[in-house]
């Protein structure tokens, strides 16, 4: 479906903003050049302006403080998948879609780790997954961040985030402990043919 001609210009405007935050390297609590200071430099319709600086406020972006001006905020993803979940997160099939991304992400990180992983870290997985003062969703994400982090995948782990922070909508947010326990057997006893079928019998059984 192709955009109209007005949403092209939108599109554009918002382009234009971010490639003059960067050019001009501002950081987070910097001020914005005004509507009318902005639209003359990006040659741009103040309204197309106004449209764009109203989305990204919604996004969580940028601020507008009365009397002040408009200032970079710290982005925080948590406000996009706020924003998006109600609208994403509505039918399950999008649901089951979303978990099922998560798992095939989480398996390709585990492969991709395979060779990689220290033995210290293989004790750190271990360590969360037996701390009993962490939430079962909280030791989800940490043992899955350490094996991220182990990938150069730097696309693949900001994914994965984001698609993990929806996930925390639902009610199957984490694996039965076995799971995560024999991933960390398998990285001890360096059985990389194992992990496929892991995952296989995860998905048979919905595990979560």
């Amino acid at each position: 479906m192709s955009m109209s001609p007005k949403q092209k210009v939108y599109q554009g405007v918002l382009q234009e903003i971010r490639k003059f935050i960067e050019m001009n390297e501002l950081q987070a609590g910097d001020k914005l050049p005004s509507e009318r200071e902005l639209s003359e430099t990006l040659q741009a319709g103040r309204s197309s302006v106004r449209e764009a600086l109203r989305a990204m406020e919604l996004l969580g972006l940028i601020e507008t403080r009365h009397g002040e001006g408009t200032f970079l905020s710290t982005y925080r993803s948590y406000q996009t998948v706020e924003l998006l979940a109600s609208f994403i997160l509505q039918e399950n099939r999008t649901k089951k879609d979303l978990l099922s991304v998560r798992t095939i992400l989480e398996k390709e990180a585990v492969k991709l780790s395979y060779h990689s992983i220290s033995k210290s870290e293989i004790e750190k997985l271990s360590s969360i997954i037996e701390d009993s003062s962490k939430q079962p969703m909280e030791k989800h994400a940490e043992f899955f961040q350490v094996i991220f982090n182990k990938n150069e995948n730097y696309l693949m782990k900001k994914i994965w985030q984001l698609i993990d922070e929806f996930s925390h909508t639902l009610s199957e947010l984490y694996y039965a402990k076995g799971f995560y326990l024999e991933i960390i057997q398998i990285y001890k006893m360096e059985n990389y043919r194992a992990i496929e079928s892991l995952f296989e019998e995860l998905s048979s059984s919905d595990g979560s």
